[in-house]
């Protein structure tokens, strides 16, 4: 059967290294980088007799996870071990959570679907842990390496796992799943997720089944997935080669899968653990989580407006067209300037549009974020009413607001130090026109003689006269004036 006559059936597994100051169970900096293995202590190295304690901040850290996901908080939690041996785990168990006693569980966001709609995708939990350290490899990746060194930096930084039910039915589906959680922890402030860093990482299960068939096929886990290029990319060809295998006979087994980014393809690492492989059992060196109502909310206070009910307001209220509303509420510091803009402009399309295409077209070509930015809100509202009040017009502007975004100037001042007040003056427009005019006799006679277009080149002329400082309705009616009464 093709691909088409089978249903995709995807949950990721989101791992989001926590942005506090200090690991997990002990004092140590979770900064990241710094020369291997400098960043430990007998705590996160797991040396006999060492005693962890519980980083508060990175308990309060996952609740609000849970309250922006829309999680289920328990009152009750506790950690438990999970024993497994890989060289990036000196002790030989991680510190985690089972699924009996989680901080969060229960959860759902909304994502696009395929068909452009709203689709509510389920989240099973969300367990707070400790990282794994990093097995720096030989070669280019996993896959290519003779050998691999241990750098235990990373032991130790307080990790939230975000386990995703498998309700997402295409790679695409699960793209925008992932970028929407990126969006919402960056927004409560939790987590930099930065996947280049690793602060941001997915394993992804995909199976799939018949069209219309009830029962769950044989899941493969994708790990190895460092973009959301990767996740899509990594999705697309697993669906691929499972529908070829199940269109063969083959069996398919429960195993776990990299991803190979230079070649394209999924590789097998090994068959799957399941659940009783980790021996779980409660951690016995930390007291249980208690969670009262006042903490509770507590955290809930610290969560600022969320993109879907900003982009709501900004459509519903200020009458921005879907689009500005979803790619300005998709960034907390865009969202920000944005609002401050229009609090101190008052018209929320006209921000709109030079936040959409001036702002974001100046970012992307020197590379830097909206919070490194030299234009203030207020600085934008003013350099706004200056058009308003026909100081400066709209071509001037983007020459103003490009000065005003490289230095950081006053909007004012750059129009006076350039010289680029607009030439609103209707005798001194009219003697120009004629100017133009007579110099660019064939125009004219071109314009009297029927054809309109030629109007425009009189236009650029007098615009290229005034150096792009007249102001441009004037100059359209005073050339139409001036052309009639040679009639």
């Amino acid at each position: 059967m093709p691909l088409n006559d089978y249903e995709i059936v995807i949950g990721l597994e989101v791992h989001a290294e926590l942005k506090t100051d200090s690991k997990i169970f002990c004092g140590c900096t979770t900064e990241f980088g710094g020369e291997p293995n400098s960043h430990v202590c007998p705590v996160c190295l797991g040396l006999p007799g060492v005693l962890p304690v519980l980083n508060e901040k990175a308990m309060d850290y996952t609740i609000t996870a849970g309250l922006a996901l829309n999680c289920e908080i328990s009152p009750y939690s506790k950690f438990d071990r999970k024993q497994y041996f890989y060289p990036d785990l000196p002790k030989a168990y991680q510190i985690s959570q089972y699924n009996d006693f989680l901080l969060c569980k229960s959860g759902w966001i909304e994502v696009a679907s395929g068909n452009g709609e709203l689709k509510k995708v389920r989240i099973n939990r969300v367990h707070l842990e400790e990282d794994a350290g990093k097995t720096v490899h030989s070669g280019t990746g996993i896959l290519d390496s003779d050998y691999g060194q241990q750098d235990y930096n990373r032991c130790g930084v307080p990790l939230i796992e975000i386990v995703g039910e498998p309700d997402l039915r295409s790679a695409q589906e699960a793209k925008e799943y992932l970028e929407k959680l990126r969006t919402l922890l960056l927004y409560t402030g939790i987590s930099d997720c930065k996947m280049e860093e690793g602060s941001l990482r997915c394993d992804a299960n995909i199976s799939l089944r018949p069209k219309g068939a009830k029962e769950f096929g044989i899941l493969a886990e994708i790990k190895n997935l460092n973009s959301f290029k990767a996740v899509q990319s990594a999705l697309e060809y697993e669906a691929e080669r499972q529908a070829e295998l199940y269109d063969k006979g083959e069996k398919m087994f429960k195993q776990t899968r990299a991803w190979d980014e230079n070649k394209g393809v999924t590789v097998l690492m090994r068959s799957k653990e399941g659940a009783s492989d980790y021996r779980y059992f409660p951690e016995p060196d930390l007291v249980p989580m208690v969670i009262d109502d006042e903490r509770l909310q507590r955290l809930r206070n610290t969560i600022p407006e969320l993109p879907d009910s900003r982009k709501r307001r900004y459509m519903e209220i200020w009458g921005l067209p879907e689009y500005d509303a979803n790619l300005i509420s998709g960034s907390r510091e865009l969202a920000d300037y944005f609002e401050a803009a229009v609090k101190e402009y008052g018209e929320a399309k006209a921000v709109s549009n030079w936040v959409m295409v001036e702002l974001m077209r100046l970012l992307n070509q020197e590379k830097i974020e909206i919070t490194a930015v030299k234009i203030t809100p207020a600085a934008l509202a003013k350099m706004l009413k200056l058009i308003d009040a026909g100081t400066i017009s709209g071509k001037i502007a983007k020459t103003v607001f490009e000065e005003m975004f490289m230095t950081g100037k006053d909007p004012e001042a750059i129009v006076q130090e350039k010289g680029l007040v607009q030439i609103s003056d209707s005798g001194e427009l009219a003697a120009i026109a004629k100017k133009v005019i007579d110099a660019n006799p064939q125009s004219a006679a071109d314009y009297l003689g029927g054809k309109a277009q030629a109007l425009g080149f009189l236009v650029g002329q007098m615009m290229k006269e005034t150096k792009g400082r007249a102001n441009p309705a004037m100059v359209n009616e005073l050339l139409r004036k001036e052309l009639e009464q040679r009639k």
